[in-house]
Order: structure tokens, then sequence, then C-alpha cells
């Protein structure tokens, strides 16, 4: 048998081949990472489960674009549903849930979730690695509202409803949601009206509660952190996530996006993921 004609490729597979690699460079996955987690695999064993919160006006779903990325680099994700309901419940929603996943935690939060994320972490010594996406990073006895007053900018709490619901034991609470009109602006001004429209009709609430919540644990402190900054976000003003990133000595970047980065620029969010996972092999 002719060795060149077992390593010449027929006229089929070549066409099937290049189909494939046309199907691949229409997703819009990343594969020059994979060997870098690879790598990280061969050298730990194992690598880092990823988990994903989410914060206030969305749902996990916010996340797919992110966790495609991360499951074609082979790397394990979840993303749990955050309840926000408040501070306490929540986070200690999300720290009962990072009881379930075995071995070492990359733990991410966007938005409010970072507040969750801050509390739900501490005293967990899986969580190898913090990482904040546009996202609040409180500091002991502080809440979302009281930082957000120094730092004008941010005009979301302009565009938002409030909607009474009943609480469980009696009397009434209050949602908020953006308004259907003013979502795309507000929340995620670079991202397709087309998409927008249906983040807005299916959005989920936060009890206005939870932004007086006083956060009462700060996992920042003994846990490495990153940080993604969005410079064009009107929900947390890019000057307060520069000094909550400042403060909390995170490894910073910055990126211009608007509070919905994670569906406008999912490669960057996801190289700060890497980045922050890949410490954990260290």
């Amino acid at each position: 048998m002719n060795p060149k004609t077992v390593l010449k490729p027929s006229r089929r597979s070549a066409s099937m081949l290049a189909a494939l690699a046309g199907v691949v460079a229409l997703s819009g996955v990343n594969t020059t990472s994979a060997p870098a987690a690879q790598a990280q695999s061969r050298e730990s064993g194992v690598l880092p489960t990823v988990v994903l919160v989410h914060g206030a006006f969305g749902d996990a779903s916010i996340w797919n674009a992110v966790i495609t990325r991360l499951r074609h680099d082979g790397y394990p994700v979840v993303a749990p549903a955050n309840p926000l309901r408040g501070l306490a419940s929540d986070s200690d929603y999300i720290e009962s849930f990072l009881k379930s996943v075995k071995g070492p935690v990359v733990l991410v939060g966007h938005s409010y979730g970072g507040t969750v994320i801050s509390d739900a972490a501490a005293g967990n010594p899986e969580v190898k690695a913090l990482v904040y996406i546009a996202s609040f990073v409180p500091e002991k006895g502080e809440s979302f509202t009281e930082v957000g007053a120094e730092f004008p900018g941010a005009t979301l709490a302009s565009a938002v409803d409030a909607v009474p619901f009943p609480l469980p034991g009696g009397g009434t609470g209050t949602d908020l949601y953006v308004q259907k009109d003013k979502f795309h602006d507000a929340f995620a001004a670079d991202v397709p009206e087309s998409v927008t429209n249906l983040m807005a009709a299916t959005q989920r609430p936060l009890a206005a509660s939870a932004l007086a919540d006083k956060a009462t644990e700060t996992a920042w402190k003994t846990i490495p952190s990153w940080d993604l900054v969005t410079t064009e976000d009107k929900a947390i003003a890019p000057d307060e996530q520069r000094f909550m990133a400042a403060r909390a000595h995170s490894h910073t970047v910055e990126i211009k996006s608007s509070h919905a980065v994670l569906i406008s620029h999912p490669d960057a969010v996801t190289h700060l993921i890497r980045q922050a996972a890949r410490s954990t092999a260290r």
C-alpha cells in the first residue's frame, strides 16, 4: 500500500473537515484556549469547577455564551439560580449549593451576584478564586445603596418599577423590575434590541430590601480575586467598580461594555475566568 495514499485525505473527507471547521468558526467558540486548560489538567490533576452566580434582572441563562466557551475548554460549569430575595438568604442558598460541588471551585458573580459570592465563599476552603464581573464588591457593613451614592453616574435606578408582593409571614414586600422600554439603554446598550426585548420580558426581579442589606462577610480578603470593570456601565458606575476592585486588590481588567458584558463580550469574560482558574493549579 502506498503511504501517500493512506495519509492523503479523500476529497470527501477533506470537504467534511472544511465544513466542520466552518461550523466551529461560526459558533464563535475560541479553540485556542483548550490546550491551556488541558495543560492545567495535567499539572494539577483536576480542573476547578466554575460556579457562575447571576445578579438582578436576569437568570442563569445570562451566562450561556460563557458556559459554552468554558465547557469547550473542558471546565465543569454550573450556574445555580440566585433567589434574589435578600442578601442573607441568597448567600445562604449559594453557600449551601457550594457544598454539593466536589473539588476546587472558581466562584464568579455578576452585578449583585458579587455581593452574594463575597458572603457565600467565606470560610470555604474549596473556593480558590473569586471573579467579579461588572460587580459589586462590598466591605463588611456596606450596602449596595450606600456605596452607590458616593459614585454618581449610574442611571438604572431611574428606569426601575416597584411591584408589591405578599411576604410569606404576612405583610408586603417590593420587587424591582427594569421598565421594558428602558431595559436596553439602562442595562444592555451594546446588545441587540432583539435580544434585550426578550431579556426584559423574562427578567427576574430583585427584592428592594436587598439593596439596603449590609454585607456580613468579605471573602475577597482571604481569597484571590479578579475583576472585570465595564466602562460604559449604567447600573454600577465605572468609578465605583474601580474603587471596589482596587480595595479588594483584585487583578483588574477594563473593557468598554455595558452592564451586560456576559452577553456582549463573552470572550473577555471567559478569558478572565480562565486566568483565575489557572491560578488554582499553582
